[in-house]
């Protein structure tokens, strides 16, 4: 494949749409979650990367990130249960379903508002986005924006510029110039 040019949301979302694979998932999460639940994190960036790179084959995904926003419901036996009906429509697919208004506790931060604040608190930028089918549409939630993500630039999220221990650490685990060589990556945390 050639490189795919990439400026807009709505190019992003048309990336999205012509994948068959991502489109199975999501139908599968608005079949189970009626809309209430995203998809976000590698599943989006992962797709605008290959794309940006000219990448032939699409990078595996390591999970699915699915997140929802409910907090009368923080037992994490809801995320469990999510899982478990996502693996039953699709078992090939490695489901981690979190609801973010439980995560501040995990994270040590303030309760997150909802589920834009909560993607605020990811480490990155490029990352700090989500998708999910309502309907047949495609929506996109990017708190931050999708600059970053279009031109391959991370840096971490204000969240994180202060814990820089961490985002480093991370950035060494993800080891992502090594599939991406184009990345612009921003260390300072």
């Amino acid at each position: 494949m050639s490189r795919v040019a990439l400026r807009t949301a709505a190019d992003l979302l048309a990336l999205l749409a012509a994948d068959p694979e991502r489109m199975r998932l999501l139908r599968a999460l608005r079949d189970e979650c009626q809309a209430q639940a995203w998809i976000g994190a590698g599943f989006v960036r992962n797709l605008a990367w290959d794309a940006l790179h000219g990448h032939a084959e699409p990078t595996p995904l390591a999970d699915v990130d699915v997140l929802y926003f409910a907090p009368e419901q923080l037992a994490a036996e809801a995320d469990a249960r999510i899982e478990r009906a996502l693996r039953r429509r699709c078992a090939d697919v490695p489901w981690s379903v979190r609801n973010q208004a439980r995560m501040h506790l995990r994270n040590g931060d303030r309760a997150y508002r909802d589920l834009a604040d909560a993607l605020c608190h990811w480490p990155e930028v490029c990352t700090a986005l989500a998708v999910r089918l309502r309907g047949d549409a495609l929506e996109l939630l990017a708190p931050l924006g999708i600059d970053d993500l279009l031109a391959l630039r991370v840096r971490p999220t204000e969240h994180f510029r202060g814990k820089p221990e961490v985002y480093r650490q991370r950035l060494l685990d993800k080891a992502w110039q090594r599939r991406w060589p184009l990345l612009r990556i921003d260390c300072a945390g």
